[in-house]
């Protein structure tokens, strides 16, 4: 530095700190400061981008005074605004990131600790009353970047922000000219000792080279911080982050200055907001100057921006003191931007506040179709955590990904949906079997009027079909019950919703569920507010000591255990088949502990062979609730479920009912009535074939388990017994069904299958979707249904390529 300052006016832009700050370093220095991760270009390029927005004045809009406080990862920051993670804070000012880190707790707003800081974690925490998160590089030595993330969160950090763009670190053109190093004294204090003392290493060859997103997994797996990507500047780049699982994306460029023409943050940000679509925040960082730079951001997707420069400006200057003005200054420009813009709130920018004078740079001049209307000031706002919590849920939220991912990739080999063979349907036997349907009513002494009102009315809401269903279930399945006790539902997962809701009276009832379970019934109870308890399989079923078990420990929480949900046959996921014994047990312990089981039967008719008898057919004490679906047996697009429900019900008074009437009540405010004339379709199936959907199912039957054979028989090809041994590839061998569970020796994660999908052209589902209390990381679901031989037999040759080079290497 040289010396002291000279005298200069107060600043009340940053323009006016950068001046001032300039005036206190020699050249060498400055250019160093200034400088940052960045070059002249990248600057450049970021300045000249928003240089080139403008934003629309609004007037008489009538929003009182603009709020400016926004809700970041669980945090309210006062402002859309943080200070982006800079190296070496002491060449600005002695007290270094502690001054910074005081500075923006006084403001209110939070502070990205670089790896590289100059102050240590624990000095910096202590300062700082705002959020703190750091700044990750992933070194060669991965023990080095743990420690260095553990002793982060024991400081009180809360998030972690990986920089992904900067495999290594060039040379900056400045610092070469001026021959610059580092003045003796300023060194990365949280890396003294492990090789860093000299601040130049870090600019090369100690970072990762060969990080890829599998990075994401391991941060995880050693860190309960959020995880943030830095240095996102592509769409597909962005998609990949969302697939492996992150909770924030930062737009950044101060990578790819090497690169002649990398594009301006501002450039690139609509496309990768749209592409991310609402998964996580998206931040800039990267030319934000002014208050208007900030609004500008926000208008065109970005969830906040962070400010790098200025805030070493403020430091140098003033201290804590100056940061926190820089900070209220920008806060002030874009209070006063939002108001001249009509802009009430944060959520409030949309697209329509900017317009550029790039005309033909598509980035931002027009949305992209994919992305949602815009939105305008004045229009109504809503909060995604003012939403209920069901729609942030991560099952929700990973098979929305699964159908993107499927959509995404249209010619891979899809082992992921769990649906009929399209093969075996003819548009002509839509119209044969209505007529059907209509000639019985005929029959039966229906009248014109009836047979009209009975396809173009509502119809009883428990289902106008329930004797033919009644019928079915006394010849297919062994179940002996009165069609009253039957509801016809919208698929089987209407009959899902109903069932526990019905049951599930309060926090105090629990619902319990096999572990993996098929997440339509977890999807239903958690838009219900209900967390299922489950009961962990092995991979050769549940045990019933294993259910007796979590009951007891339900009770002694003080709740109230009232249902277990299990699928006995061919299960969706594992496809595990559960043994006579088990059911006698079952269903000996449920009269025992004095609880309801909820049987999920969709896959018996469809699976090759004799089947053993549901839990329903055995029941003599009216412990089972049975759900069932036409869906996978007779017409998939029709959606006709429905639940065996025979529970007698008493009230106050001592009147009995059904609990099917029960459920048909609360049918009655969710669908009103299944679609008459779904119900007239499949009525025409079942009485084409007698009554027995079983008679329809001969050809499908013998094809999925020709679809399985096909499928194991491929598995054993690719991975013989020695390379089984050697890998500890392994599958199960189900007898029916649908599925099979593949256990690999990596995580199959989002990431994972989106690598599957992109560079080898299969998709397959995660199974640890299906864990409601967390597992199954390393398994993932195959589903052979969909698929033809031929499809089968690339499509496991493409898997088997996928998980050969994924695996890790094994030793000799």
């Amino acid at each position: 530095m040289n010396g002291s300052a000279p005298v200069f006016t107060v600043p009340v832009t940053l323009a006016d700190y950068a001046k001032a700050a300039q005036a206190r370093f020699a050249r060498p220095d400055w250019d160093f400061l200034e400088g940052g991760a960045g070059d002249e270009r990248t600057l450049a390029a970021n300045l000249a981008a928003f240089d080139q927005i403008s934003l629309h004045p609004r007037a008489l809009a009538g929003i009182g005074l603009p709020d400016t406080k926004t809700e970041i990862l669980g945090r309210t920051w006062a402002a859309p605004l943080a200070i982006a993670p800079m190296a070496y804070h002491t060449l600005a000012r002695p007290e270094g990131e502690v001054a910074t880190a005081r500075g923006a707790g006084v403001a209110g707003l939070p502070l990205v600790v670089s790896t590289f800081a100059s102050r240590t974690f624990e000095d910096i925490a202590a300062a700082g009353t705002g959020p703190l998160w750091l700044q990750v590089y992933c070194f060669r030595d991965r023990a080095l970047t743990q420690a260095l993330i553990e002793r982060a969160e024991r400081s009180g950090m809360e998030a972690l922000v990986l920089t992904v763009d900067a495999p290594r670190l060039g040379h900056r053109l400045r610092d070469v000219r001026n021959a610059f190093r580092l003045p003796a004294g300023i060194t990365p204090a949280n890396l003294t000792g492990n090789g860093f003392d000299s601040p130049s290493v870090h600019a090369q060859g100690e970072f990762d080279p060969t990080l890829d997103w599998s990075v994401i997994g391991w941060l995880r797996s050693i860190s309960a911080l959020p995880v943030l990507v830095k240095g996102i500047l592509t769409p597909k780049d962005a998609l990949r982050a969302v697939a492996a699982g992150v909770d924030g994306i930062v737009v950044s460029n101060h990578g790819g200055r090497q690169l002649d023409g990398a594009p301006a943050t501002l450039d690139v940000l609509p496309d990768i907001v749209a592409a991310v679509a609402g998964f996580c925040p998206v931040l800039l960082d990267g030319g934000i100057r002014r208050g208007t730079d900030v609004l500008a951001a926000l208008a065109l997707g970005a969830d906040a921006a962070l400010l790098g420069r200025p805030a070493l400006h403020g430091l140098a200057v003033a201290g804590a003191d100056g940061v926190s003005d820089v900070l209220g200054i920008v806060t002030s420009e874009l209070t006063t931007a939002m108001a001249l813009t009509g802009t009430g709130s944060v959520a409030a920018a949309g697209r329509e506040l900017v317009a550029t004078q790039r005309q033909g740079n598509s980035a931002y001049t027009s949305p992209p179709a994919a992305t949602p209307p815009p939105r305008r000031a004045g229009a109504a706002s809503l909060r995604k955590e003012e939403l209920h919590g069901s729609v942030s849920d991560p099952v929700l939220d990973t098979m929305n990904f699964l159908n993107e991912i499927t959509t995404r990739y249209p010619e891979a080999v899809s082992f992921a949906p769990g649906r009929p063979y399209d093969g075996f349907f003819d548009t002509e036997q839509i119209f044969t079997y209505l007529r059907r349907y209509l000639d019985h009513l005929e029959t039966q002494g229906a009248s014109p009027e009836q047979v009209r009102s009975a396809l173009f009315q509502y119809g009883p809401t428990s289902g106008q079909i329930r004797e033919l269903i009644a019928d079915f279930l006394r010849k297919d399945e062994g179940i002996d019950v009165p069609p009253e006790s039957i509801v016809v539902t919208v698929g089987a997962q209407e009959a899902m919703l109903l069932t526990v809701r019905a049951l599930i009276a309060g926090p105090q009832d629990v619902l319990l569920v096999s572990s993996p379970c098929y997440i339509g019934i977890t999807g239903a109870a958690r838009l219900l507010d209900i967390h299922p308890a489950p009961v962990e399989e092995t991979e050769a079923g549940f045990s019933v000591p294993a259910v007796t078990a979590a009951l007891h420990a339900v009770r002694a929480q003080g709740q109230r255990p009232r249902a277990f949900y299990v699928i006995p046959d061919h299960s969706n996921p594992s496809g595990i088949t559960m043994s006579m014994e088990t059911r006698r047990r079952l269903l000996n312990m449920a009269a025992r502990e004095d609880i309801l089981l909820v049987e999920d039967s969709p896959y018996r008719l469809v699976s090759p062979g004799p089947q053993l008898p549901t839990l329903k057919s055995m029941d003599t004490g009216r412990r089972v609730v049975h759900l069932g679906s036409l869906s996978k047996t007779l017409f998939p697009g029709a959606r006709v479920g429905f639940a065996v429900a025979d529970q007698t019900v008493t009230d106050t008074t001592g009147r009995t009912t059904l609990l099917a009437d029960e459920l048909s009540k609360i049918k009655s405010m969710v669908t009103v009535n299944t679609s008459p004339v779904s119900q007239a379709l499949v009525a025409g199936m079942l009485l084409a074939a007698d009554g027995r959907a079983s008679n329809l199912n001969v050809a499908t039957a013998r094809y999925y388990g020709d679809a399985m054979r096909a499928t194991l028989e491929a598995l054993e090809r690719a991975f013989p017994r020695r390379e089984r041994e050697r890998t500890g590839v392994r599958w199960n061998e189900p007898s029916g069904g649908f599925f099979l569970s593949v256990t690999v020796p990596f995580r199959a994660d989002t990431a994972a299958l989106t690598r599957s999908a992109e560079d080898f052209g299969v998709i397959w589902t995660p199974m640890s979707y299906f864990y409601p209390g967390g597992g199954g990381e390393c398994a993932l679901r195959l589903s052979v249904s969909s698929l033809t031989h031929p499809q089968i037999k690339d499509g496991i040759g493409r898997l088997a390529a996928f998980i050969k080079e994924q695996a890790p290497p094994t030793r000799a």
